[in-house]
């Protein structure tokens, strides 16, 4: 029913924030003609902000055979922008609402043999379909932020998804580039940020408790544990750490300190205090700094490790 993925030529982009610009960067890097869907002219601006942004990084790792910027169309008519589309990657804004609307009227645009993936963080598939009238191809494909420097995206479909829809995006992702996570089941927060929000989560319990400053929290996260979960997640890790023994020697020996009130994971009050705490503590680390100039020496310095990465697993 769906074709090879390695055929796909054209891809619809929509949306012209961040993800969506970010998206639309990553595909035309990796050669493919893009339609991007915006809702009003007046967002290009932002739309190209972001790819320029991303170009820079994008050229500095290595652009695919007949990677360019012009092979980018802009167009504000949905029809229009998925009429020829081989695949679809949706990053409207985050509201239940508004996507279930665009989804009604994608059910009916879009030929049923087009997978269509939602960059969605925080809604299920199940939810975004309902109104969908063919969502047998209908997936979650989220990023992580940047989509055009982070390889991870997490696939899974909703209830009335059928498996080879995800079998199809997964193989997708992987010719374009990215690292697919076929998820087991469909769960609110997927797997990564649901561990990023237990960082969150504990950080803000202890600028709460005035424990620890926003720039303590991201000093021992970036000097300590950030290097190593680059080359190791959190499982290998724990269990390289304990030498022979592996993971049955740590749960053996330190599995009773699960138990030790170290963590606090429900999320602390949000009180005016603590979200000025947080705001200021953030503003005195950026020290004046703009977003993009802020932005780009994030992804300066995620390439210099994706490379220093590439260089070390191809030795």
């Amino acid at each position: 029913m769906y074709p090879d993925p390695t055929t796909v030529t054209r891809v619809c982009s929509i949306g012209a924030g961040p993800i969506g610009g970010g998206w639309t960067a990553h595909f035309l890097a990796r050669g493919y003609d893009v339609t991007a869907y915006i809702h009003s002219l007046a967002e290009v601006p932002a739309l190209m902000s972001v790819i320029d942004t991303a170009w820079i990084s994008l050229t500095a790792l290595g652009l695919a055979p007949g990677a360019a910027r012009d092979r980018l169309r802009i167009t504000t008519d949905l029809a229009d922008a998925v009429k020829d589309a081989q695949f679809i990657q949706e990053s409207a804004p985050e509201r239940l609402d508004i996507k279930q609307a665009l989804y009604r009227q994608l059910g009916e645009l879009v030929s049923p043999d087009v997978v269509i993936a939602s960059s969605t963080s925080g809604l299920m598939m199940t939810q975004i379909q309902a109104l969908c009238p063919t969502p047998q191809r209908t997936v979650i494909g989220h990023p992580f932020n940047p989509p055009y420097l982070l390889p991870l995206v997490e696939v899974v479909g909703g209830k009335t998804t059928e498996q080879a829809a995800v079998d199809w995006a997964v193989a997708f992702y992987t010719v374009a580039g990215k690292a697919p996570l076929a998820m087991k089941k469909e769960i609110p927060g997927f797997v990564a940020t649901r561990l990023q929000e237990a960082l969150w989560r504990e950080a803000l319990h202890m600028v709460a408790n005035g424990e620890a400053t926003p720039d303590d929290i991201d000093n021992a996260l970036m000097n300590g544990p950030a290097a190593r979960l680059m080359v190791q997640g959190q499982c290998m890790a724990f269990h390289v750490a304990c030498g022979e023994g592996g993971m049955a020697t740590n749960l053996d020996q330190f599995g009773p300190a699960l138990k030790w009130p170290w963590t606090r994971l429900e999320a602390p009050e949000l009180t005016q205090d603590l979200r000025d705490r947080m705001v200021d503590g953030c503003n005195e680390i950026a020290a004046g700094r703009h977003f993009e100039e802020l932005a780009a020496k994030r992804d300066r310095e995620i390439v210099a490790v994706t490379r220093a990465l590439r260089d070390a697993r191809s030795a």
